[in-house]
């Protein structure tokens, strides 16, 4: 089989698509026939180096963190999947994977998979599993949004922005979108009340809201203090300042800044169907890539400034 890898740390044209061996799933696995993934911060983020405290310097190294296709094969004791069923999921992102998502097979537990929902291509179900699960846990858990409040996405137009958008205004926010002027018919399309082009608006010019959604990870407390009284927000958009910025904003209380991190199960993964089944979600796709070409995914997502997510498409042999 084939699947993207890296034998060094650095930019997008590290990867490597190589020939592997296909696994065989053990007791309580999974076996993925891929259709799709997509790429994430965390892709970039553990192609470049930035997470070699915890992916080391042993290599080869799998990338993609999600995934979307058809169930190959179940392992012994493997019983609430059956062969032939559309699945999505995610591999585990704080473990080390020397084949992942991007590749023709994926090996996982049944615990990280859940049935995609119906009607949708590998591809459309990729470009959601991440930003769905992410926005859901934003607006569900974290901020606990209620209907009527106001509502700050920072970074809207990218694929966590664009599922925090459609989300917030399902569960009946009022949206402010921050991106570029461009985006504006989509992102209103998607359910923002407003688009603001955040390269000629000052945070102090905004506001006050109820929520705010930061995906960038710059500037937090700026954008902290557009709070309302109870505000929340939540950033996951970590760099090294962004961290600081969080713990700096203890002393705030209710309106300090918060962060989380989503390991998807199958429950997650079950929500987020339900979300799509209902109409309150669907993918937006900037570009779609071959398995061979997820350089270039990988280059578009770096390059930013896009509307949706980059897919990588696995194409099998007849």
């Amino acid at each position: 089989m084939k699947a993207t890898q890296f034998f060094s740390y650095g930019a997008p044209g590290v990867l490597r698509l190589t020939d592997v061996d296909r696994p065989e799933p053990g007791a309580g696995q999974v076996l993925v026939r891929v259709g799709a993934s997509s790429v994430n911060g965390h892709d970039a983020l553990l192609r470049s180096g930035g997470m070699k405290i915890v992916s080391g310097r042993r290599f080869p190294i799998g990338s993609g963190l999600d995934f979307a296709g058809v169930v190959a094969a179940t392992g012994p004791g493997t019983t609430r999947v059956a062969v032939g069923d559309a699945v999505w999921g995610t591999v585990h992102p704080r473990e080390k994977h020397v084949v992942a998502g991007a590749a023709e097979y994926v090996l996982v537990r049944a615990d990280r998979i859940g049935p995609a929902p119906a009607g949708l291509s590998a591809v459309e179900a990729a470009a959601l599993v991440v930003p769905g699960v992410t926005a859901l846990a934003a607006l569900r858990d974290a901020t606990v949004l209620t209907a009527g409040e106001s509502v700050l996405v920072r970074g809207a137009a990218g694929g966590v922005g664009t599922a925090m958008v459609q989300l917030a205004h399902a569960f009946g926010g009022r949206v402010t979108a921050l991106a570029r002027d461009r985006h504006t018919k989509a992102l209103t399309d998607l359910g923002a009340t407003t688009v603001v082009d955040y390269r000629r608006t000052a945070p102090e010019d905004l506001g006050p809201f109820d929520v705010v959604l930061d995906t960038v990870g710059t500037d937090l407390g700026r954008y902290r203090r557009r709070l309302a009284p109870g505000g929340r927000m939540v950033t996951v958009g970590l760099s090294g300042p962004a961290i600081a910025a969080v713990a700096a904003s203890t002393v705030h209380g209710s309106r300090r800044i918060r962060t989380f991190s989503v390991n998807p199960l199958t429950p997650h993964l079950i929500r987020l169907a339900e979300q799509v089944t209902a109409g309150a979600l669907r993918p937006v796709i900037d570009g779609v890539y071959p398995l061979a070409d997820i350089a270039a995914a990988h280059e578009a997502f770096e390059r930013g400034g896009a509307l949706g997510k980059q897919v990588v498409e696995v194409s099998h042999p007849a």
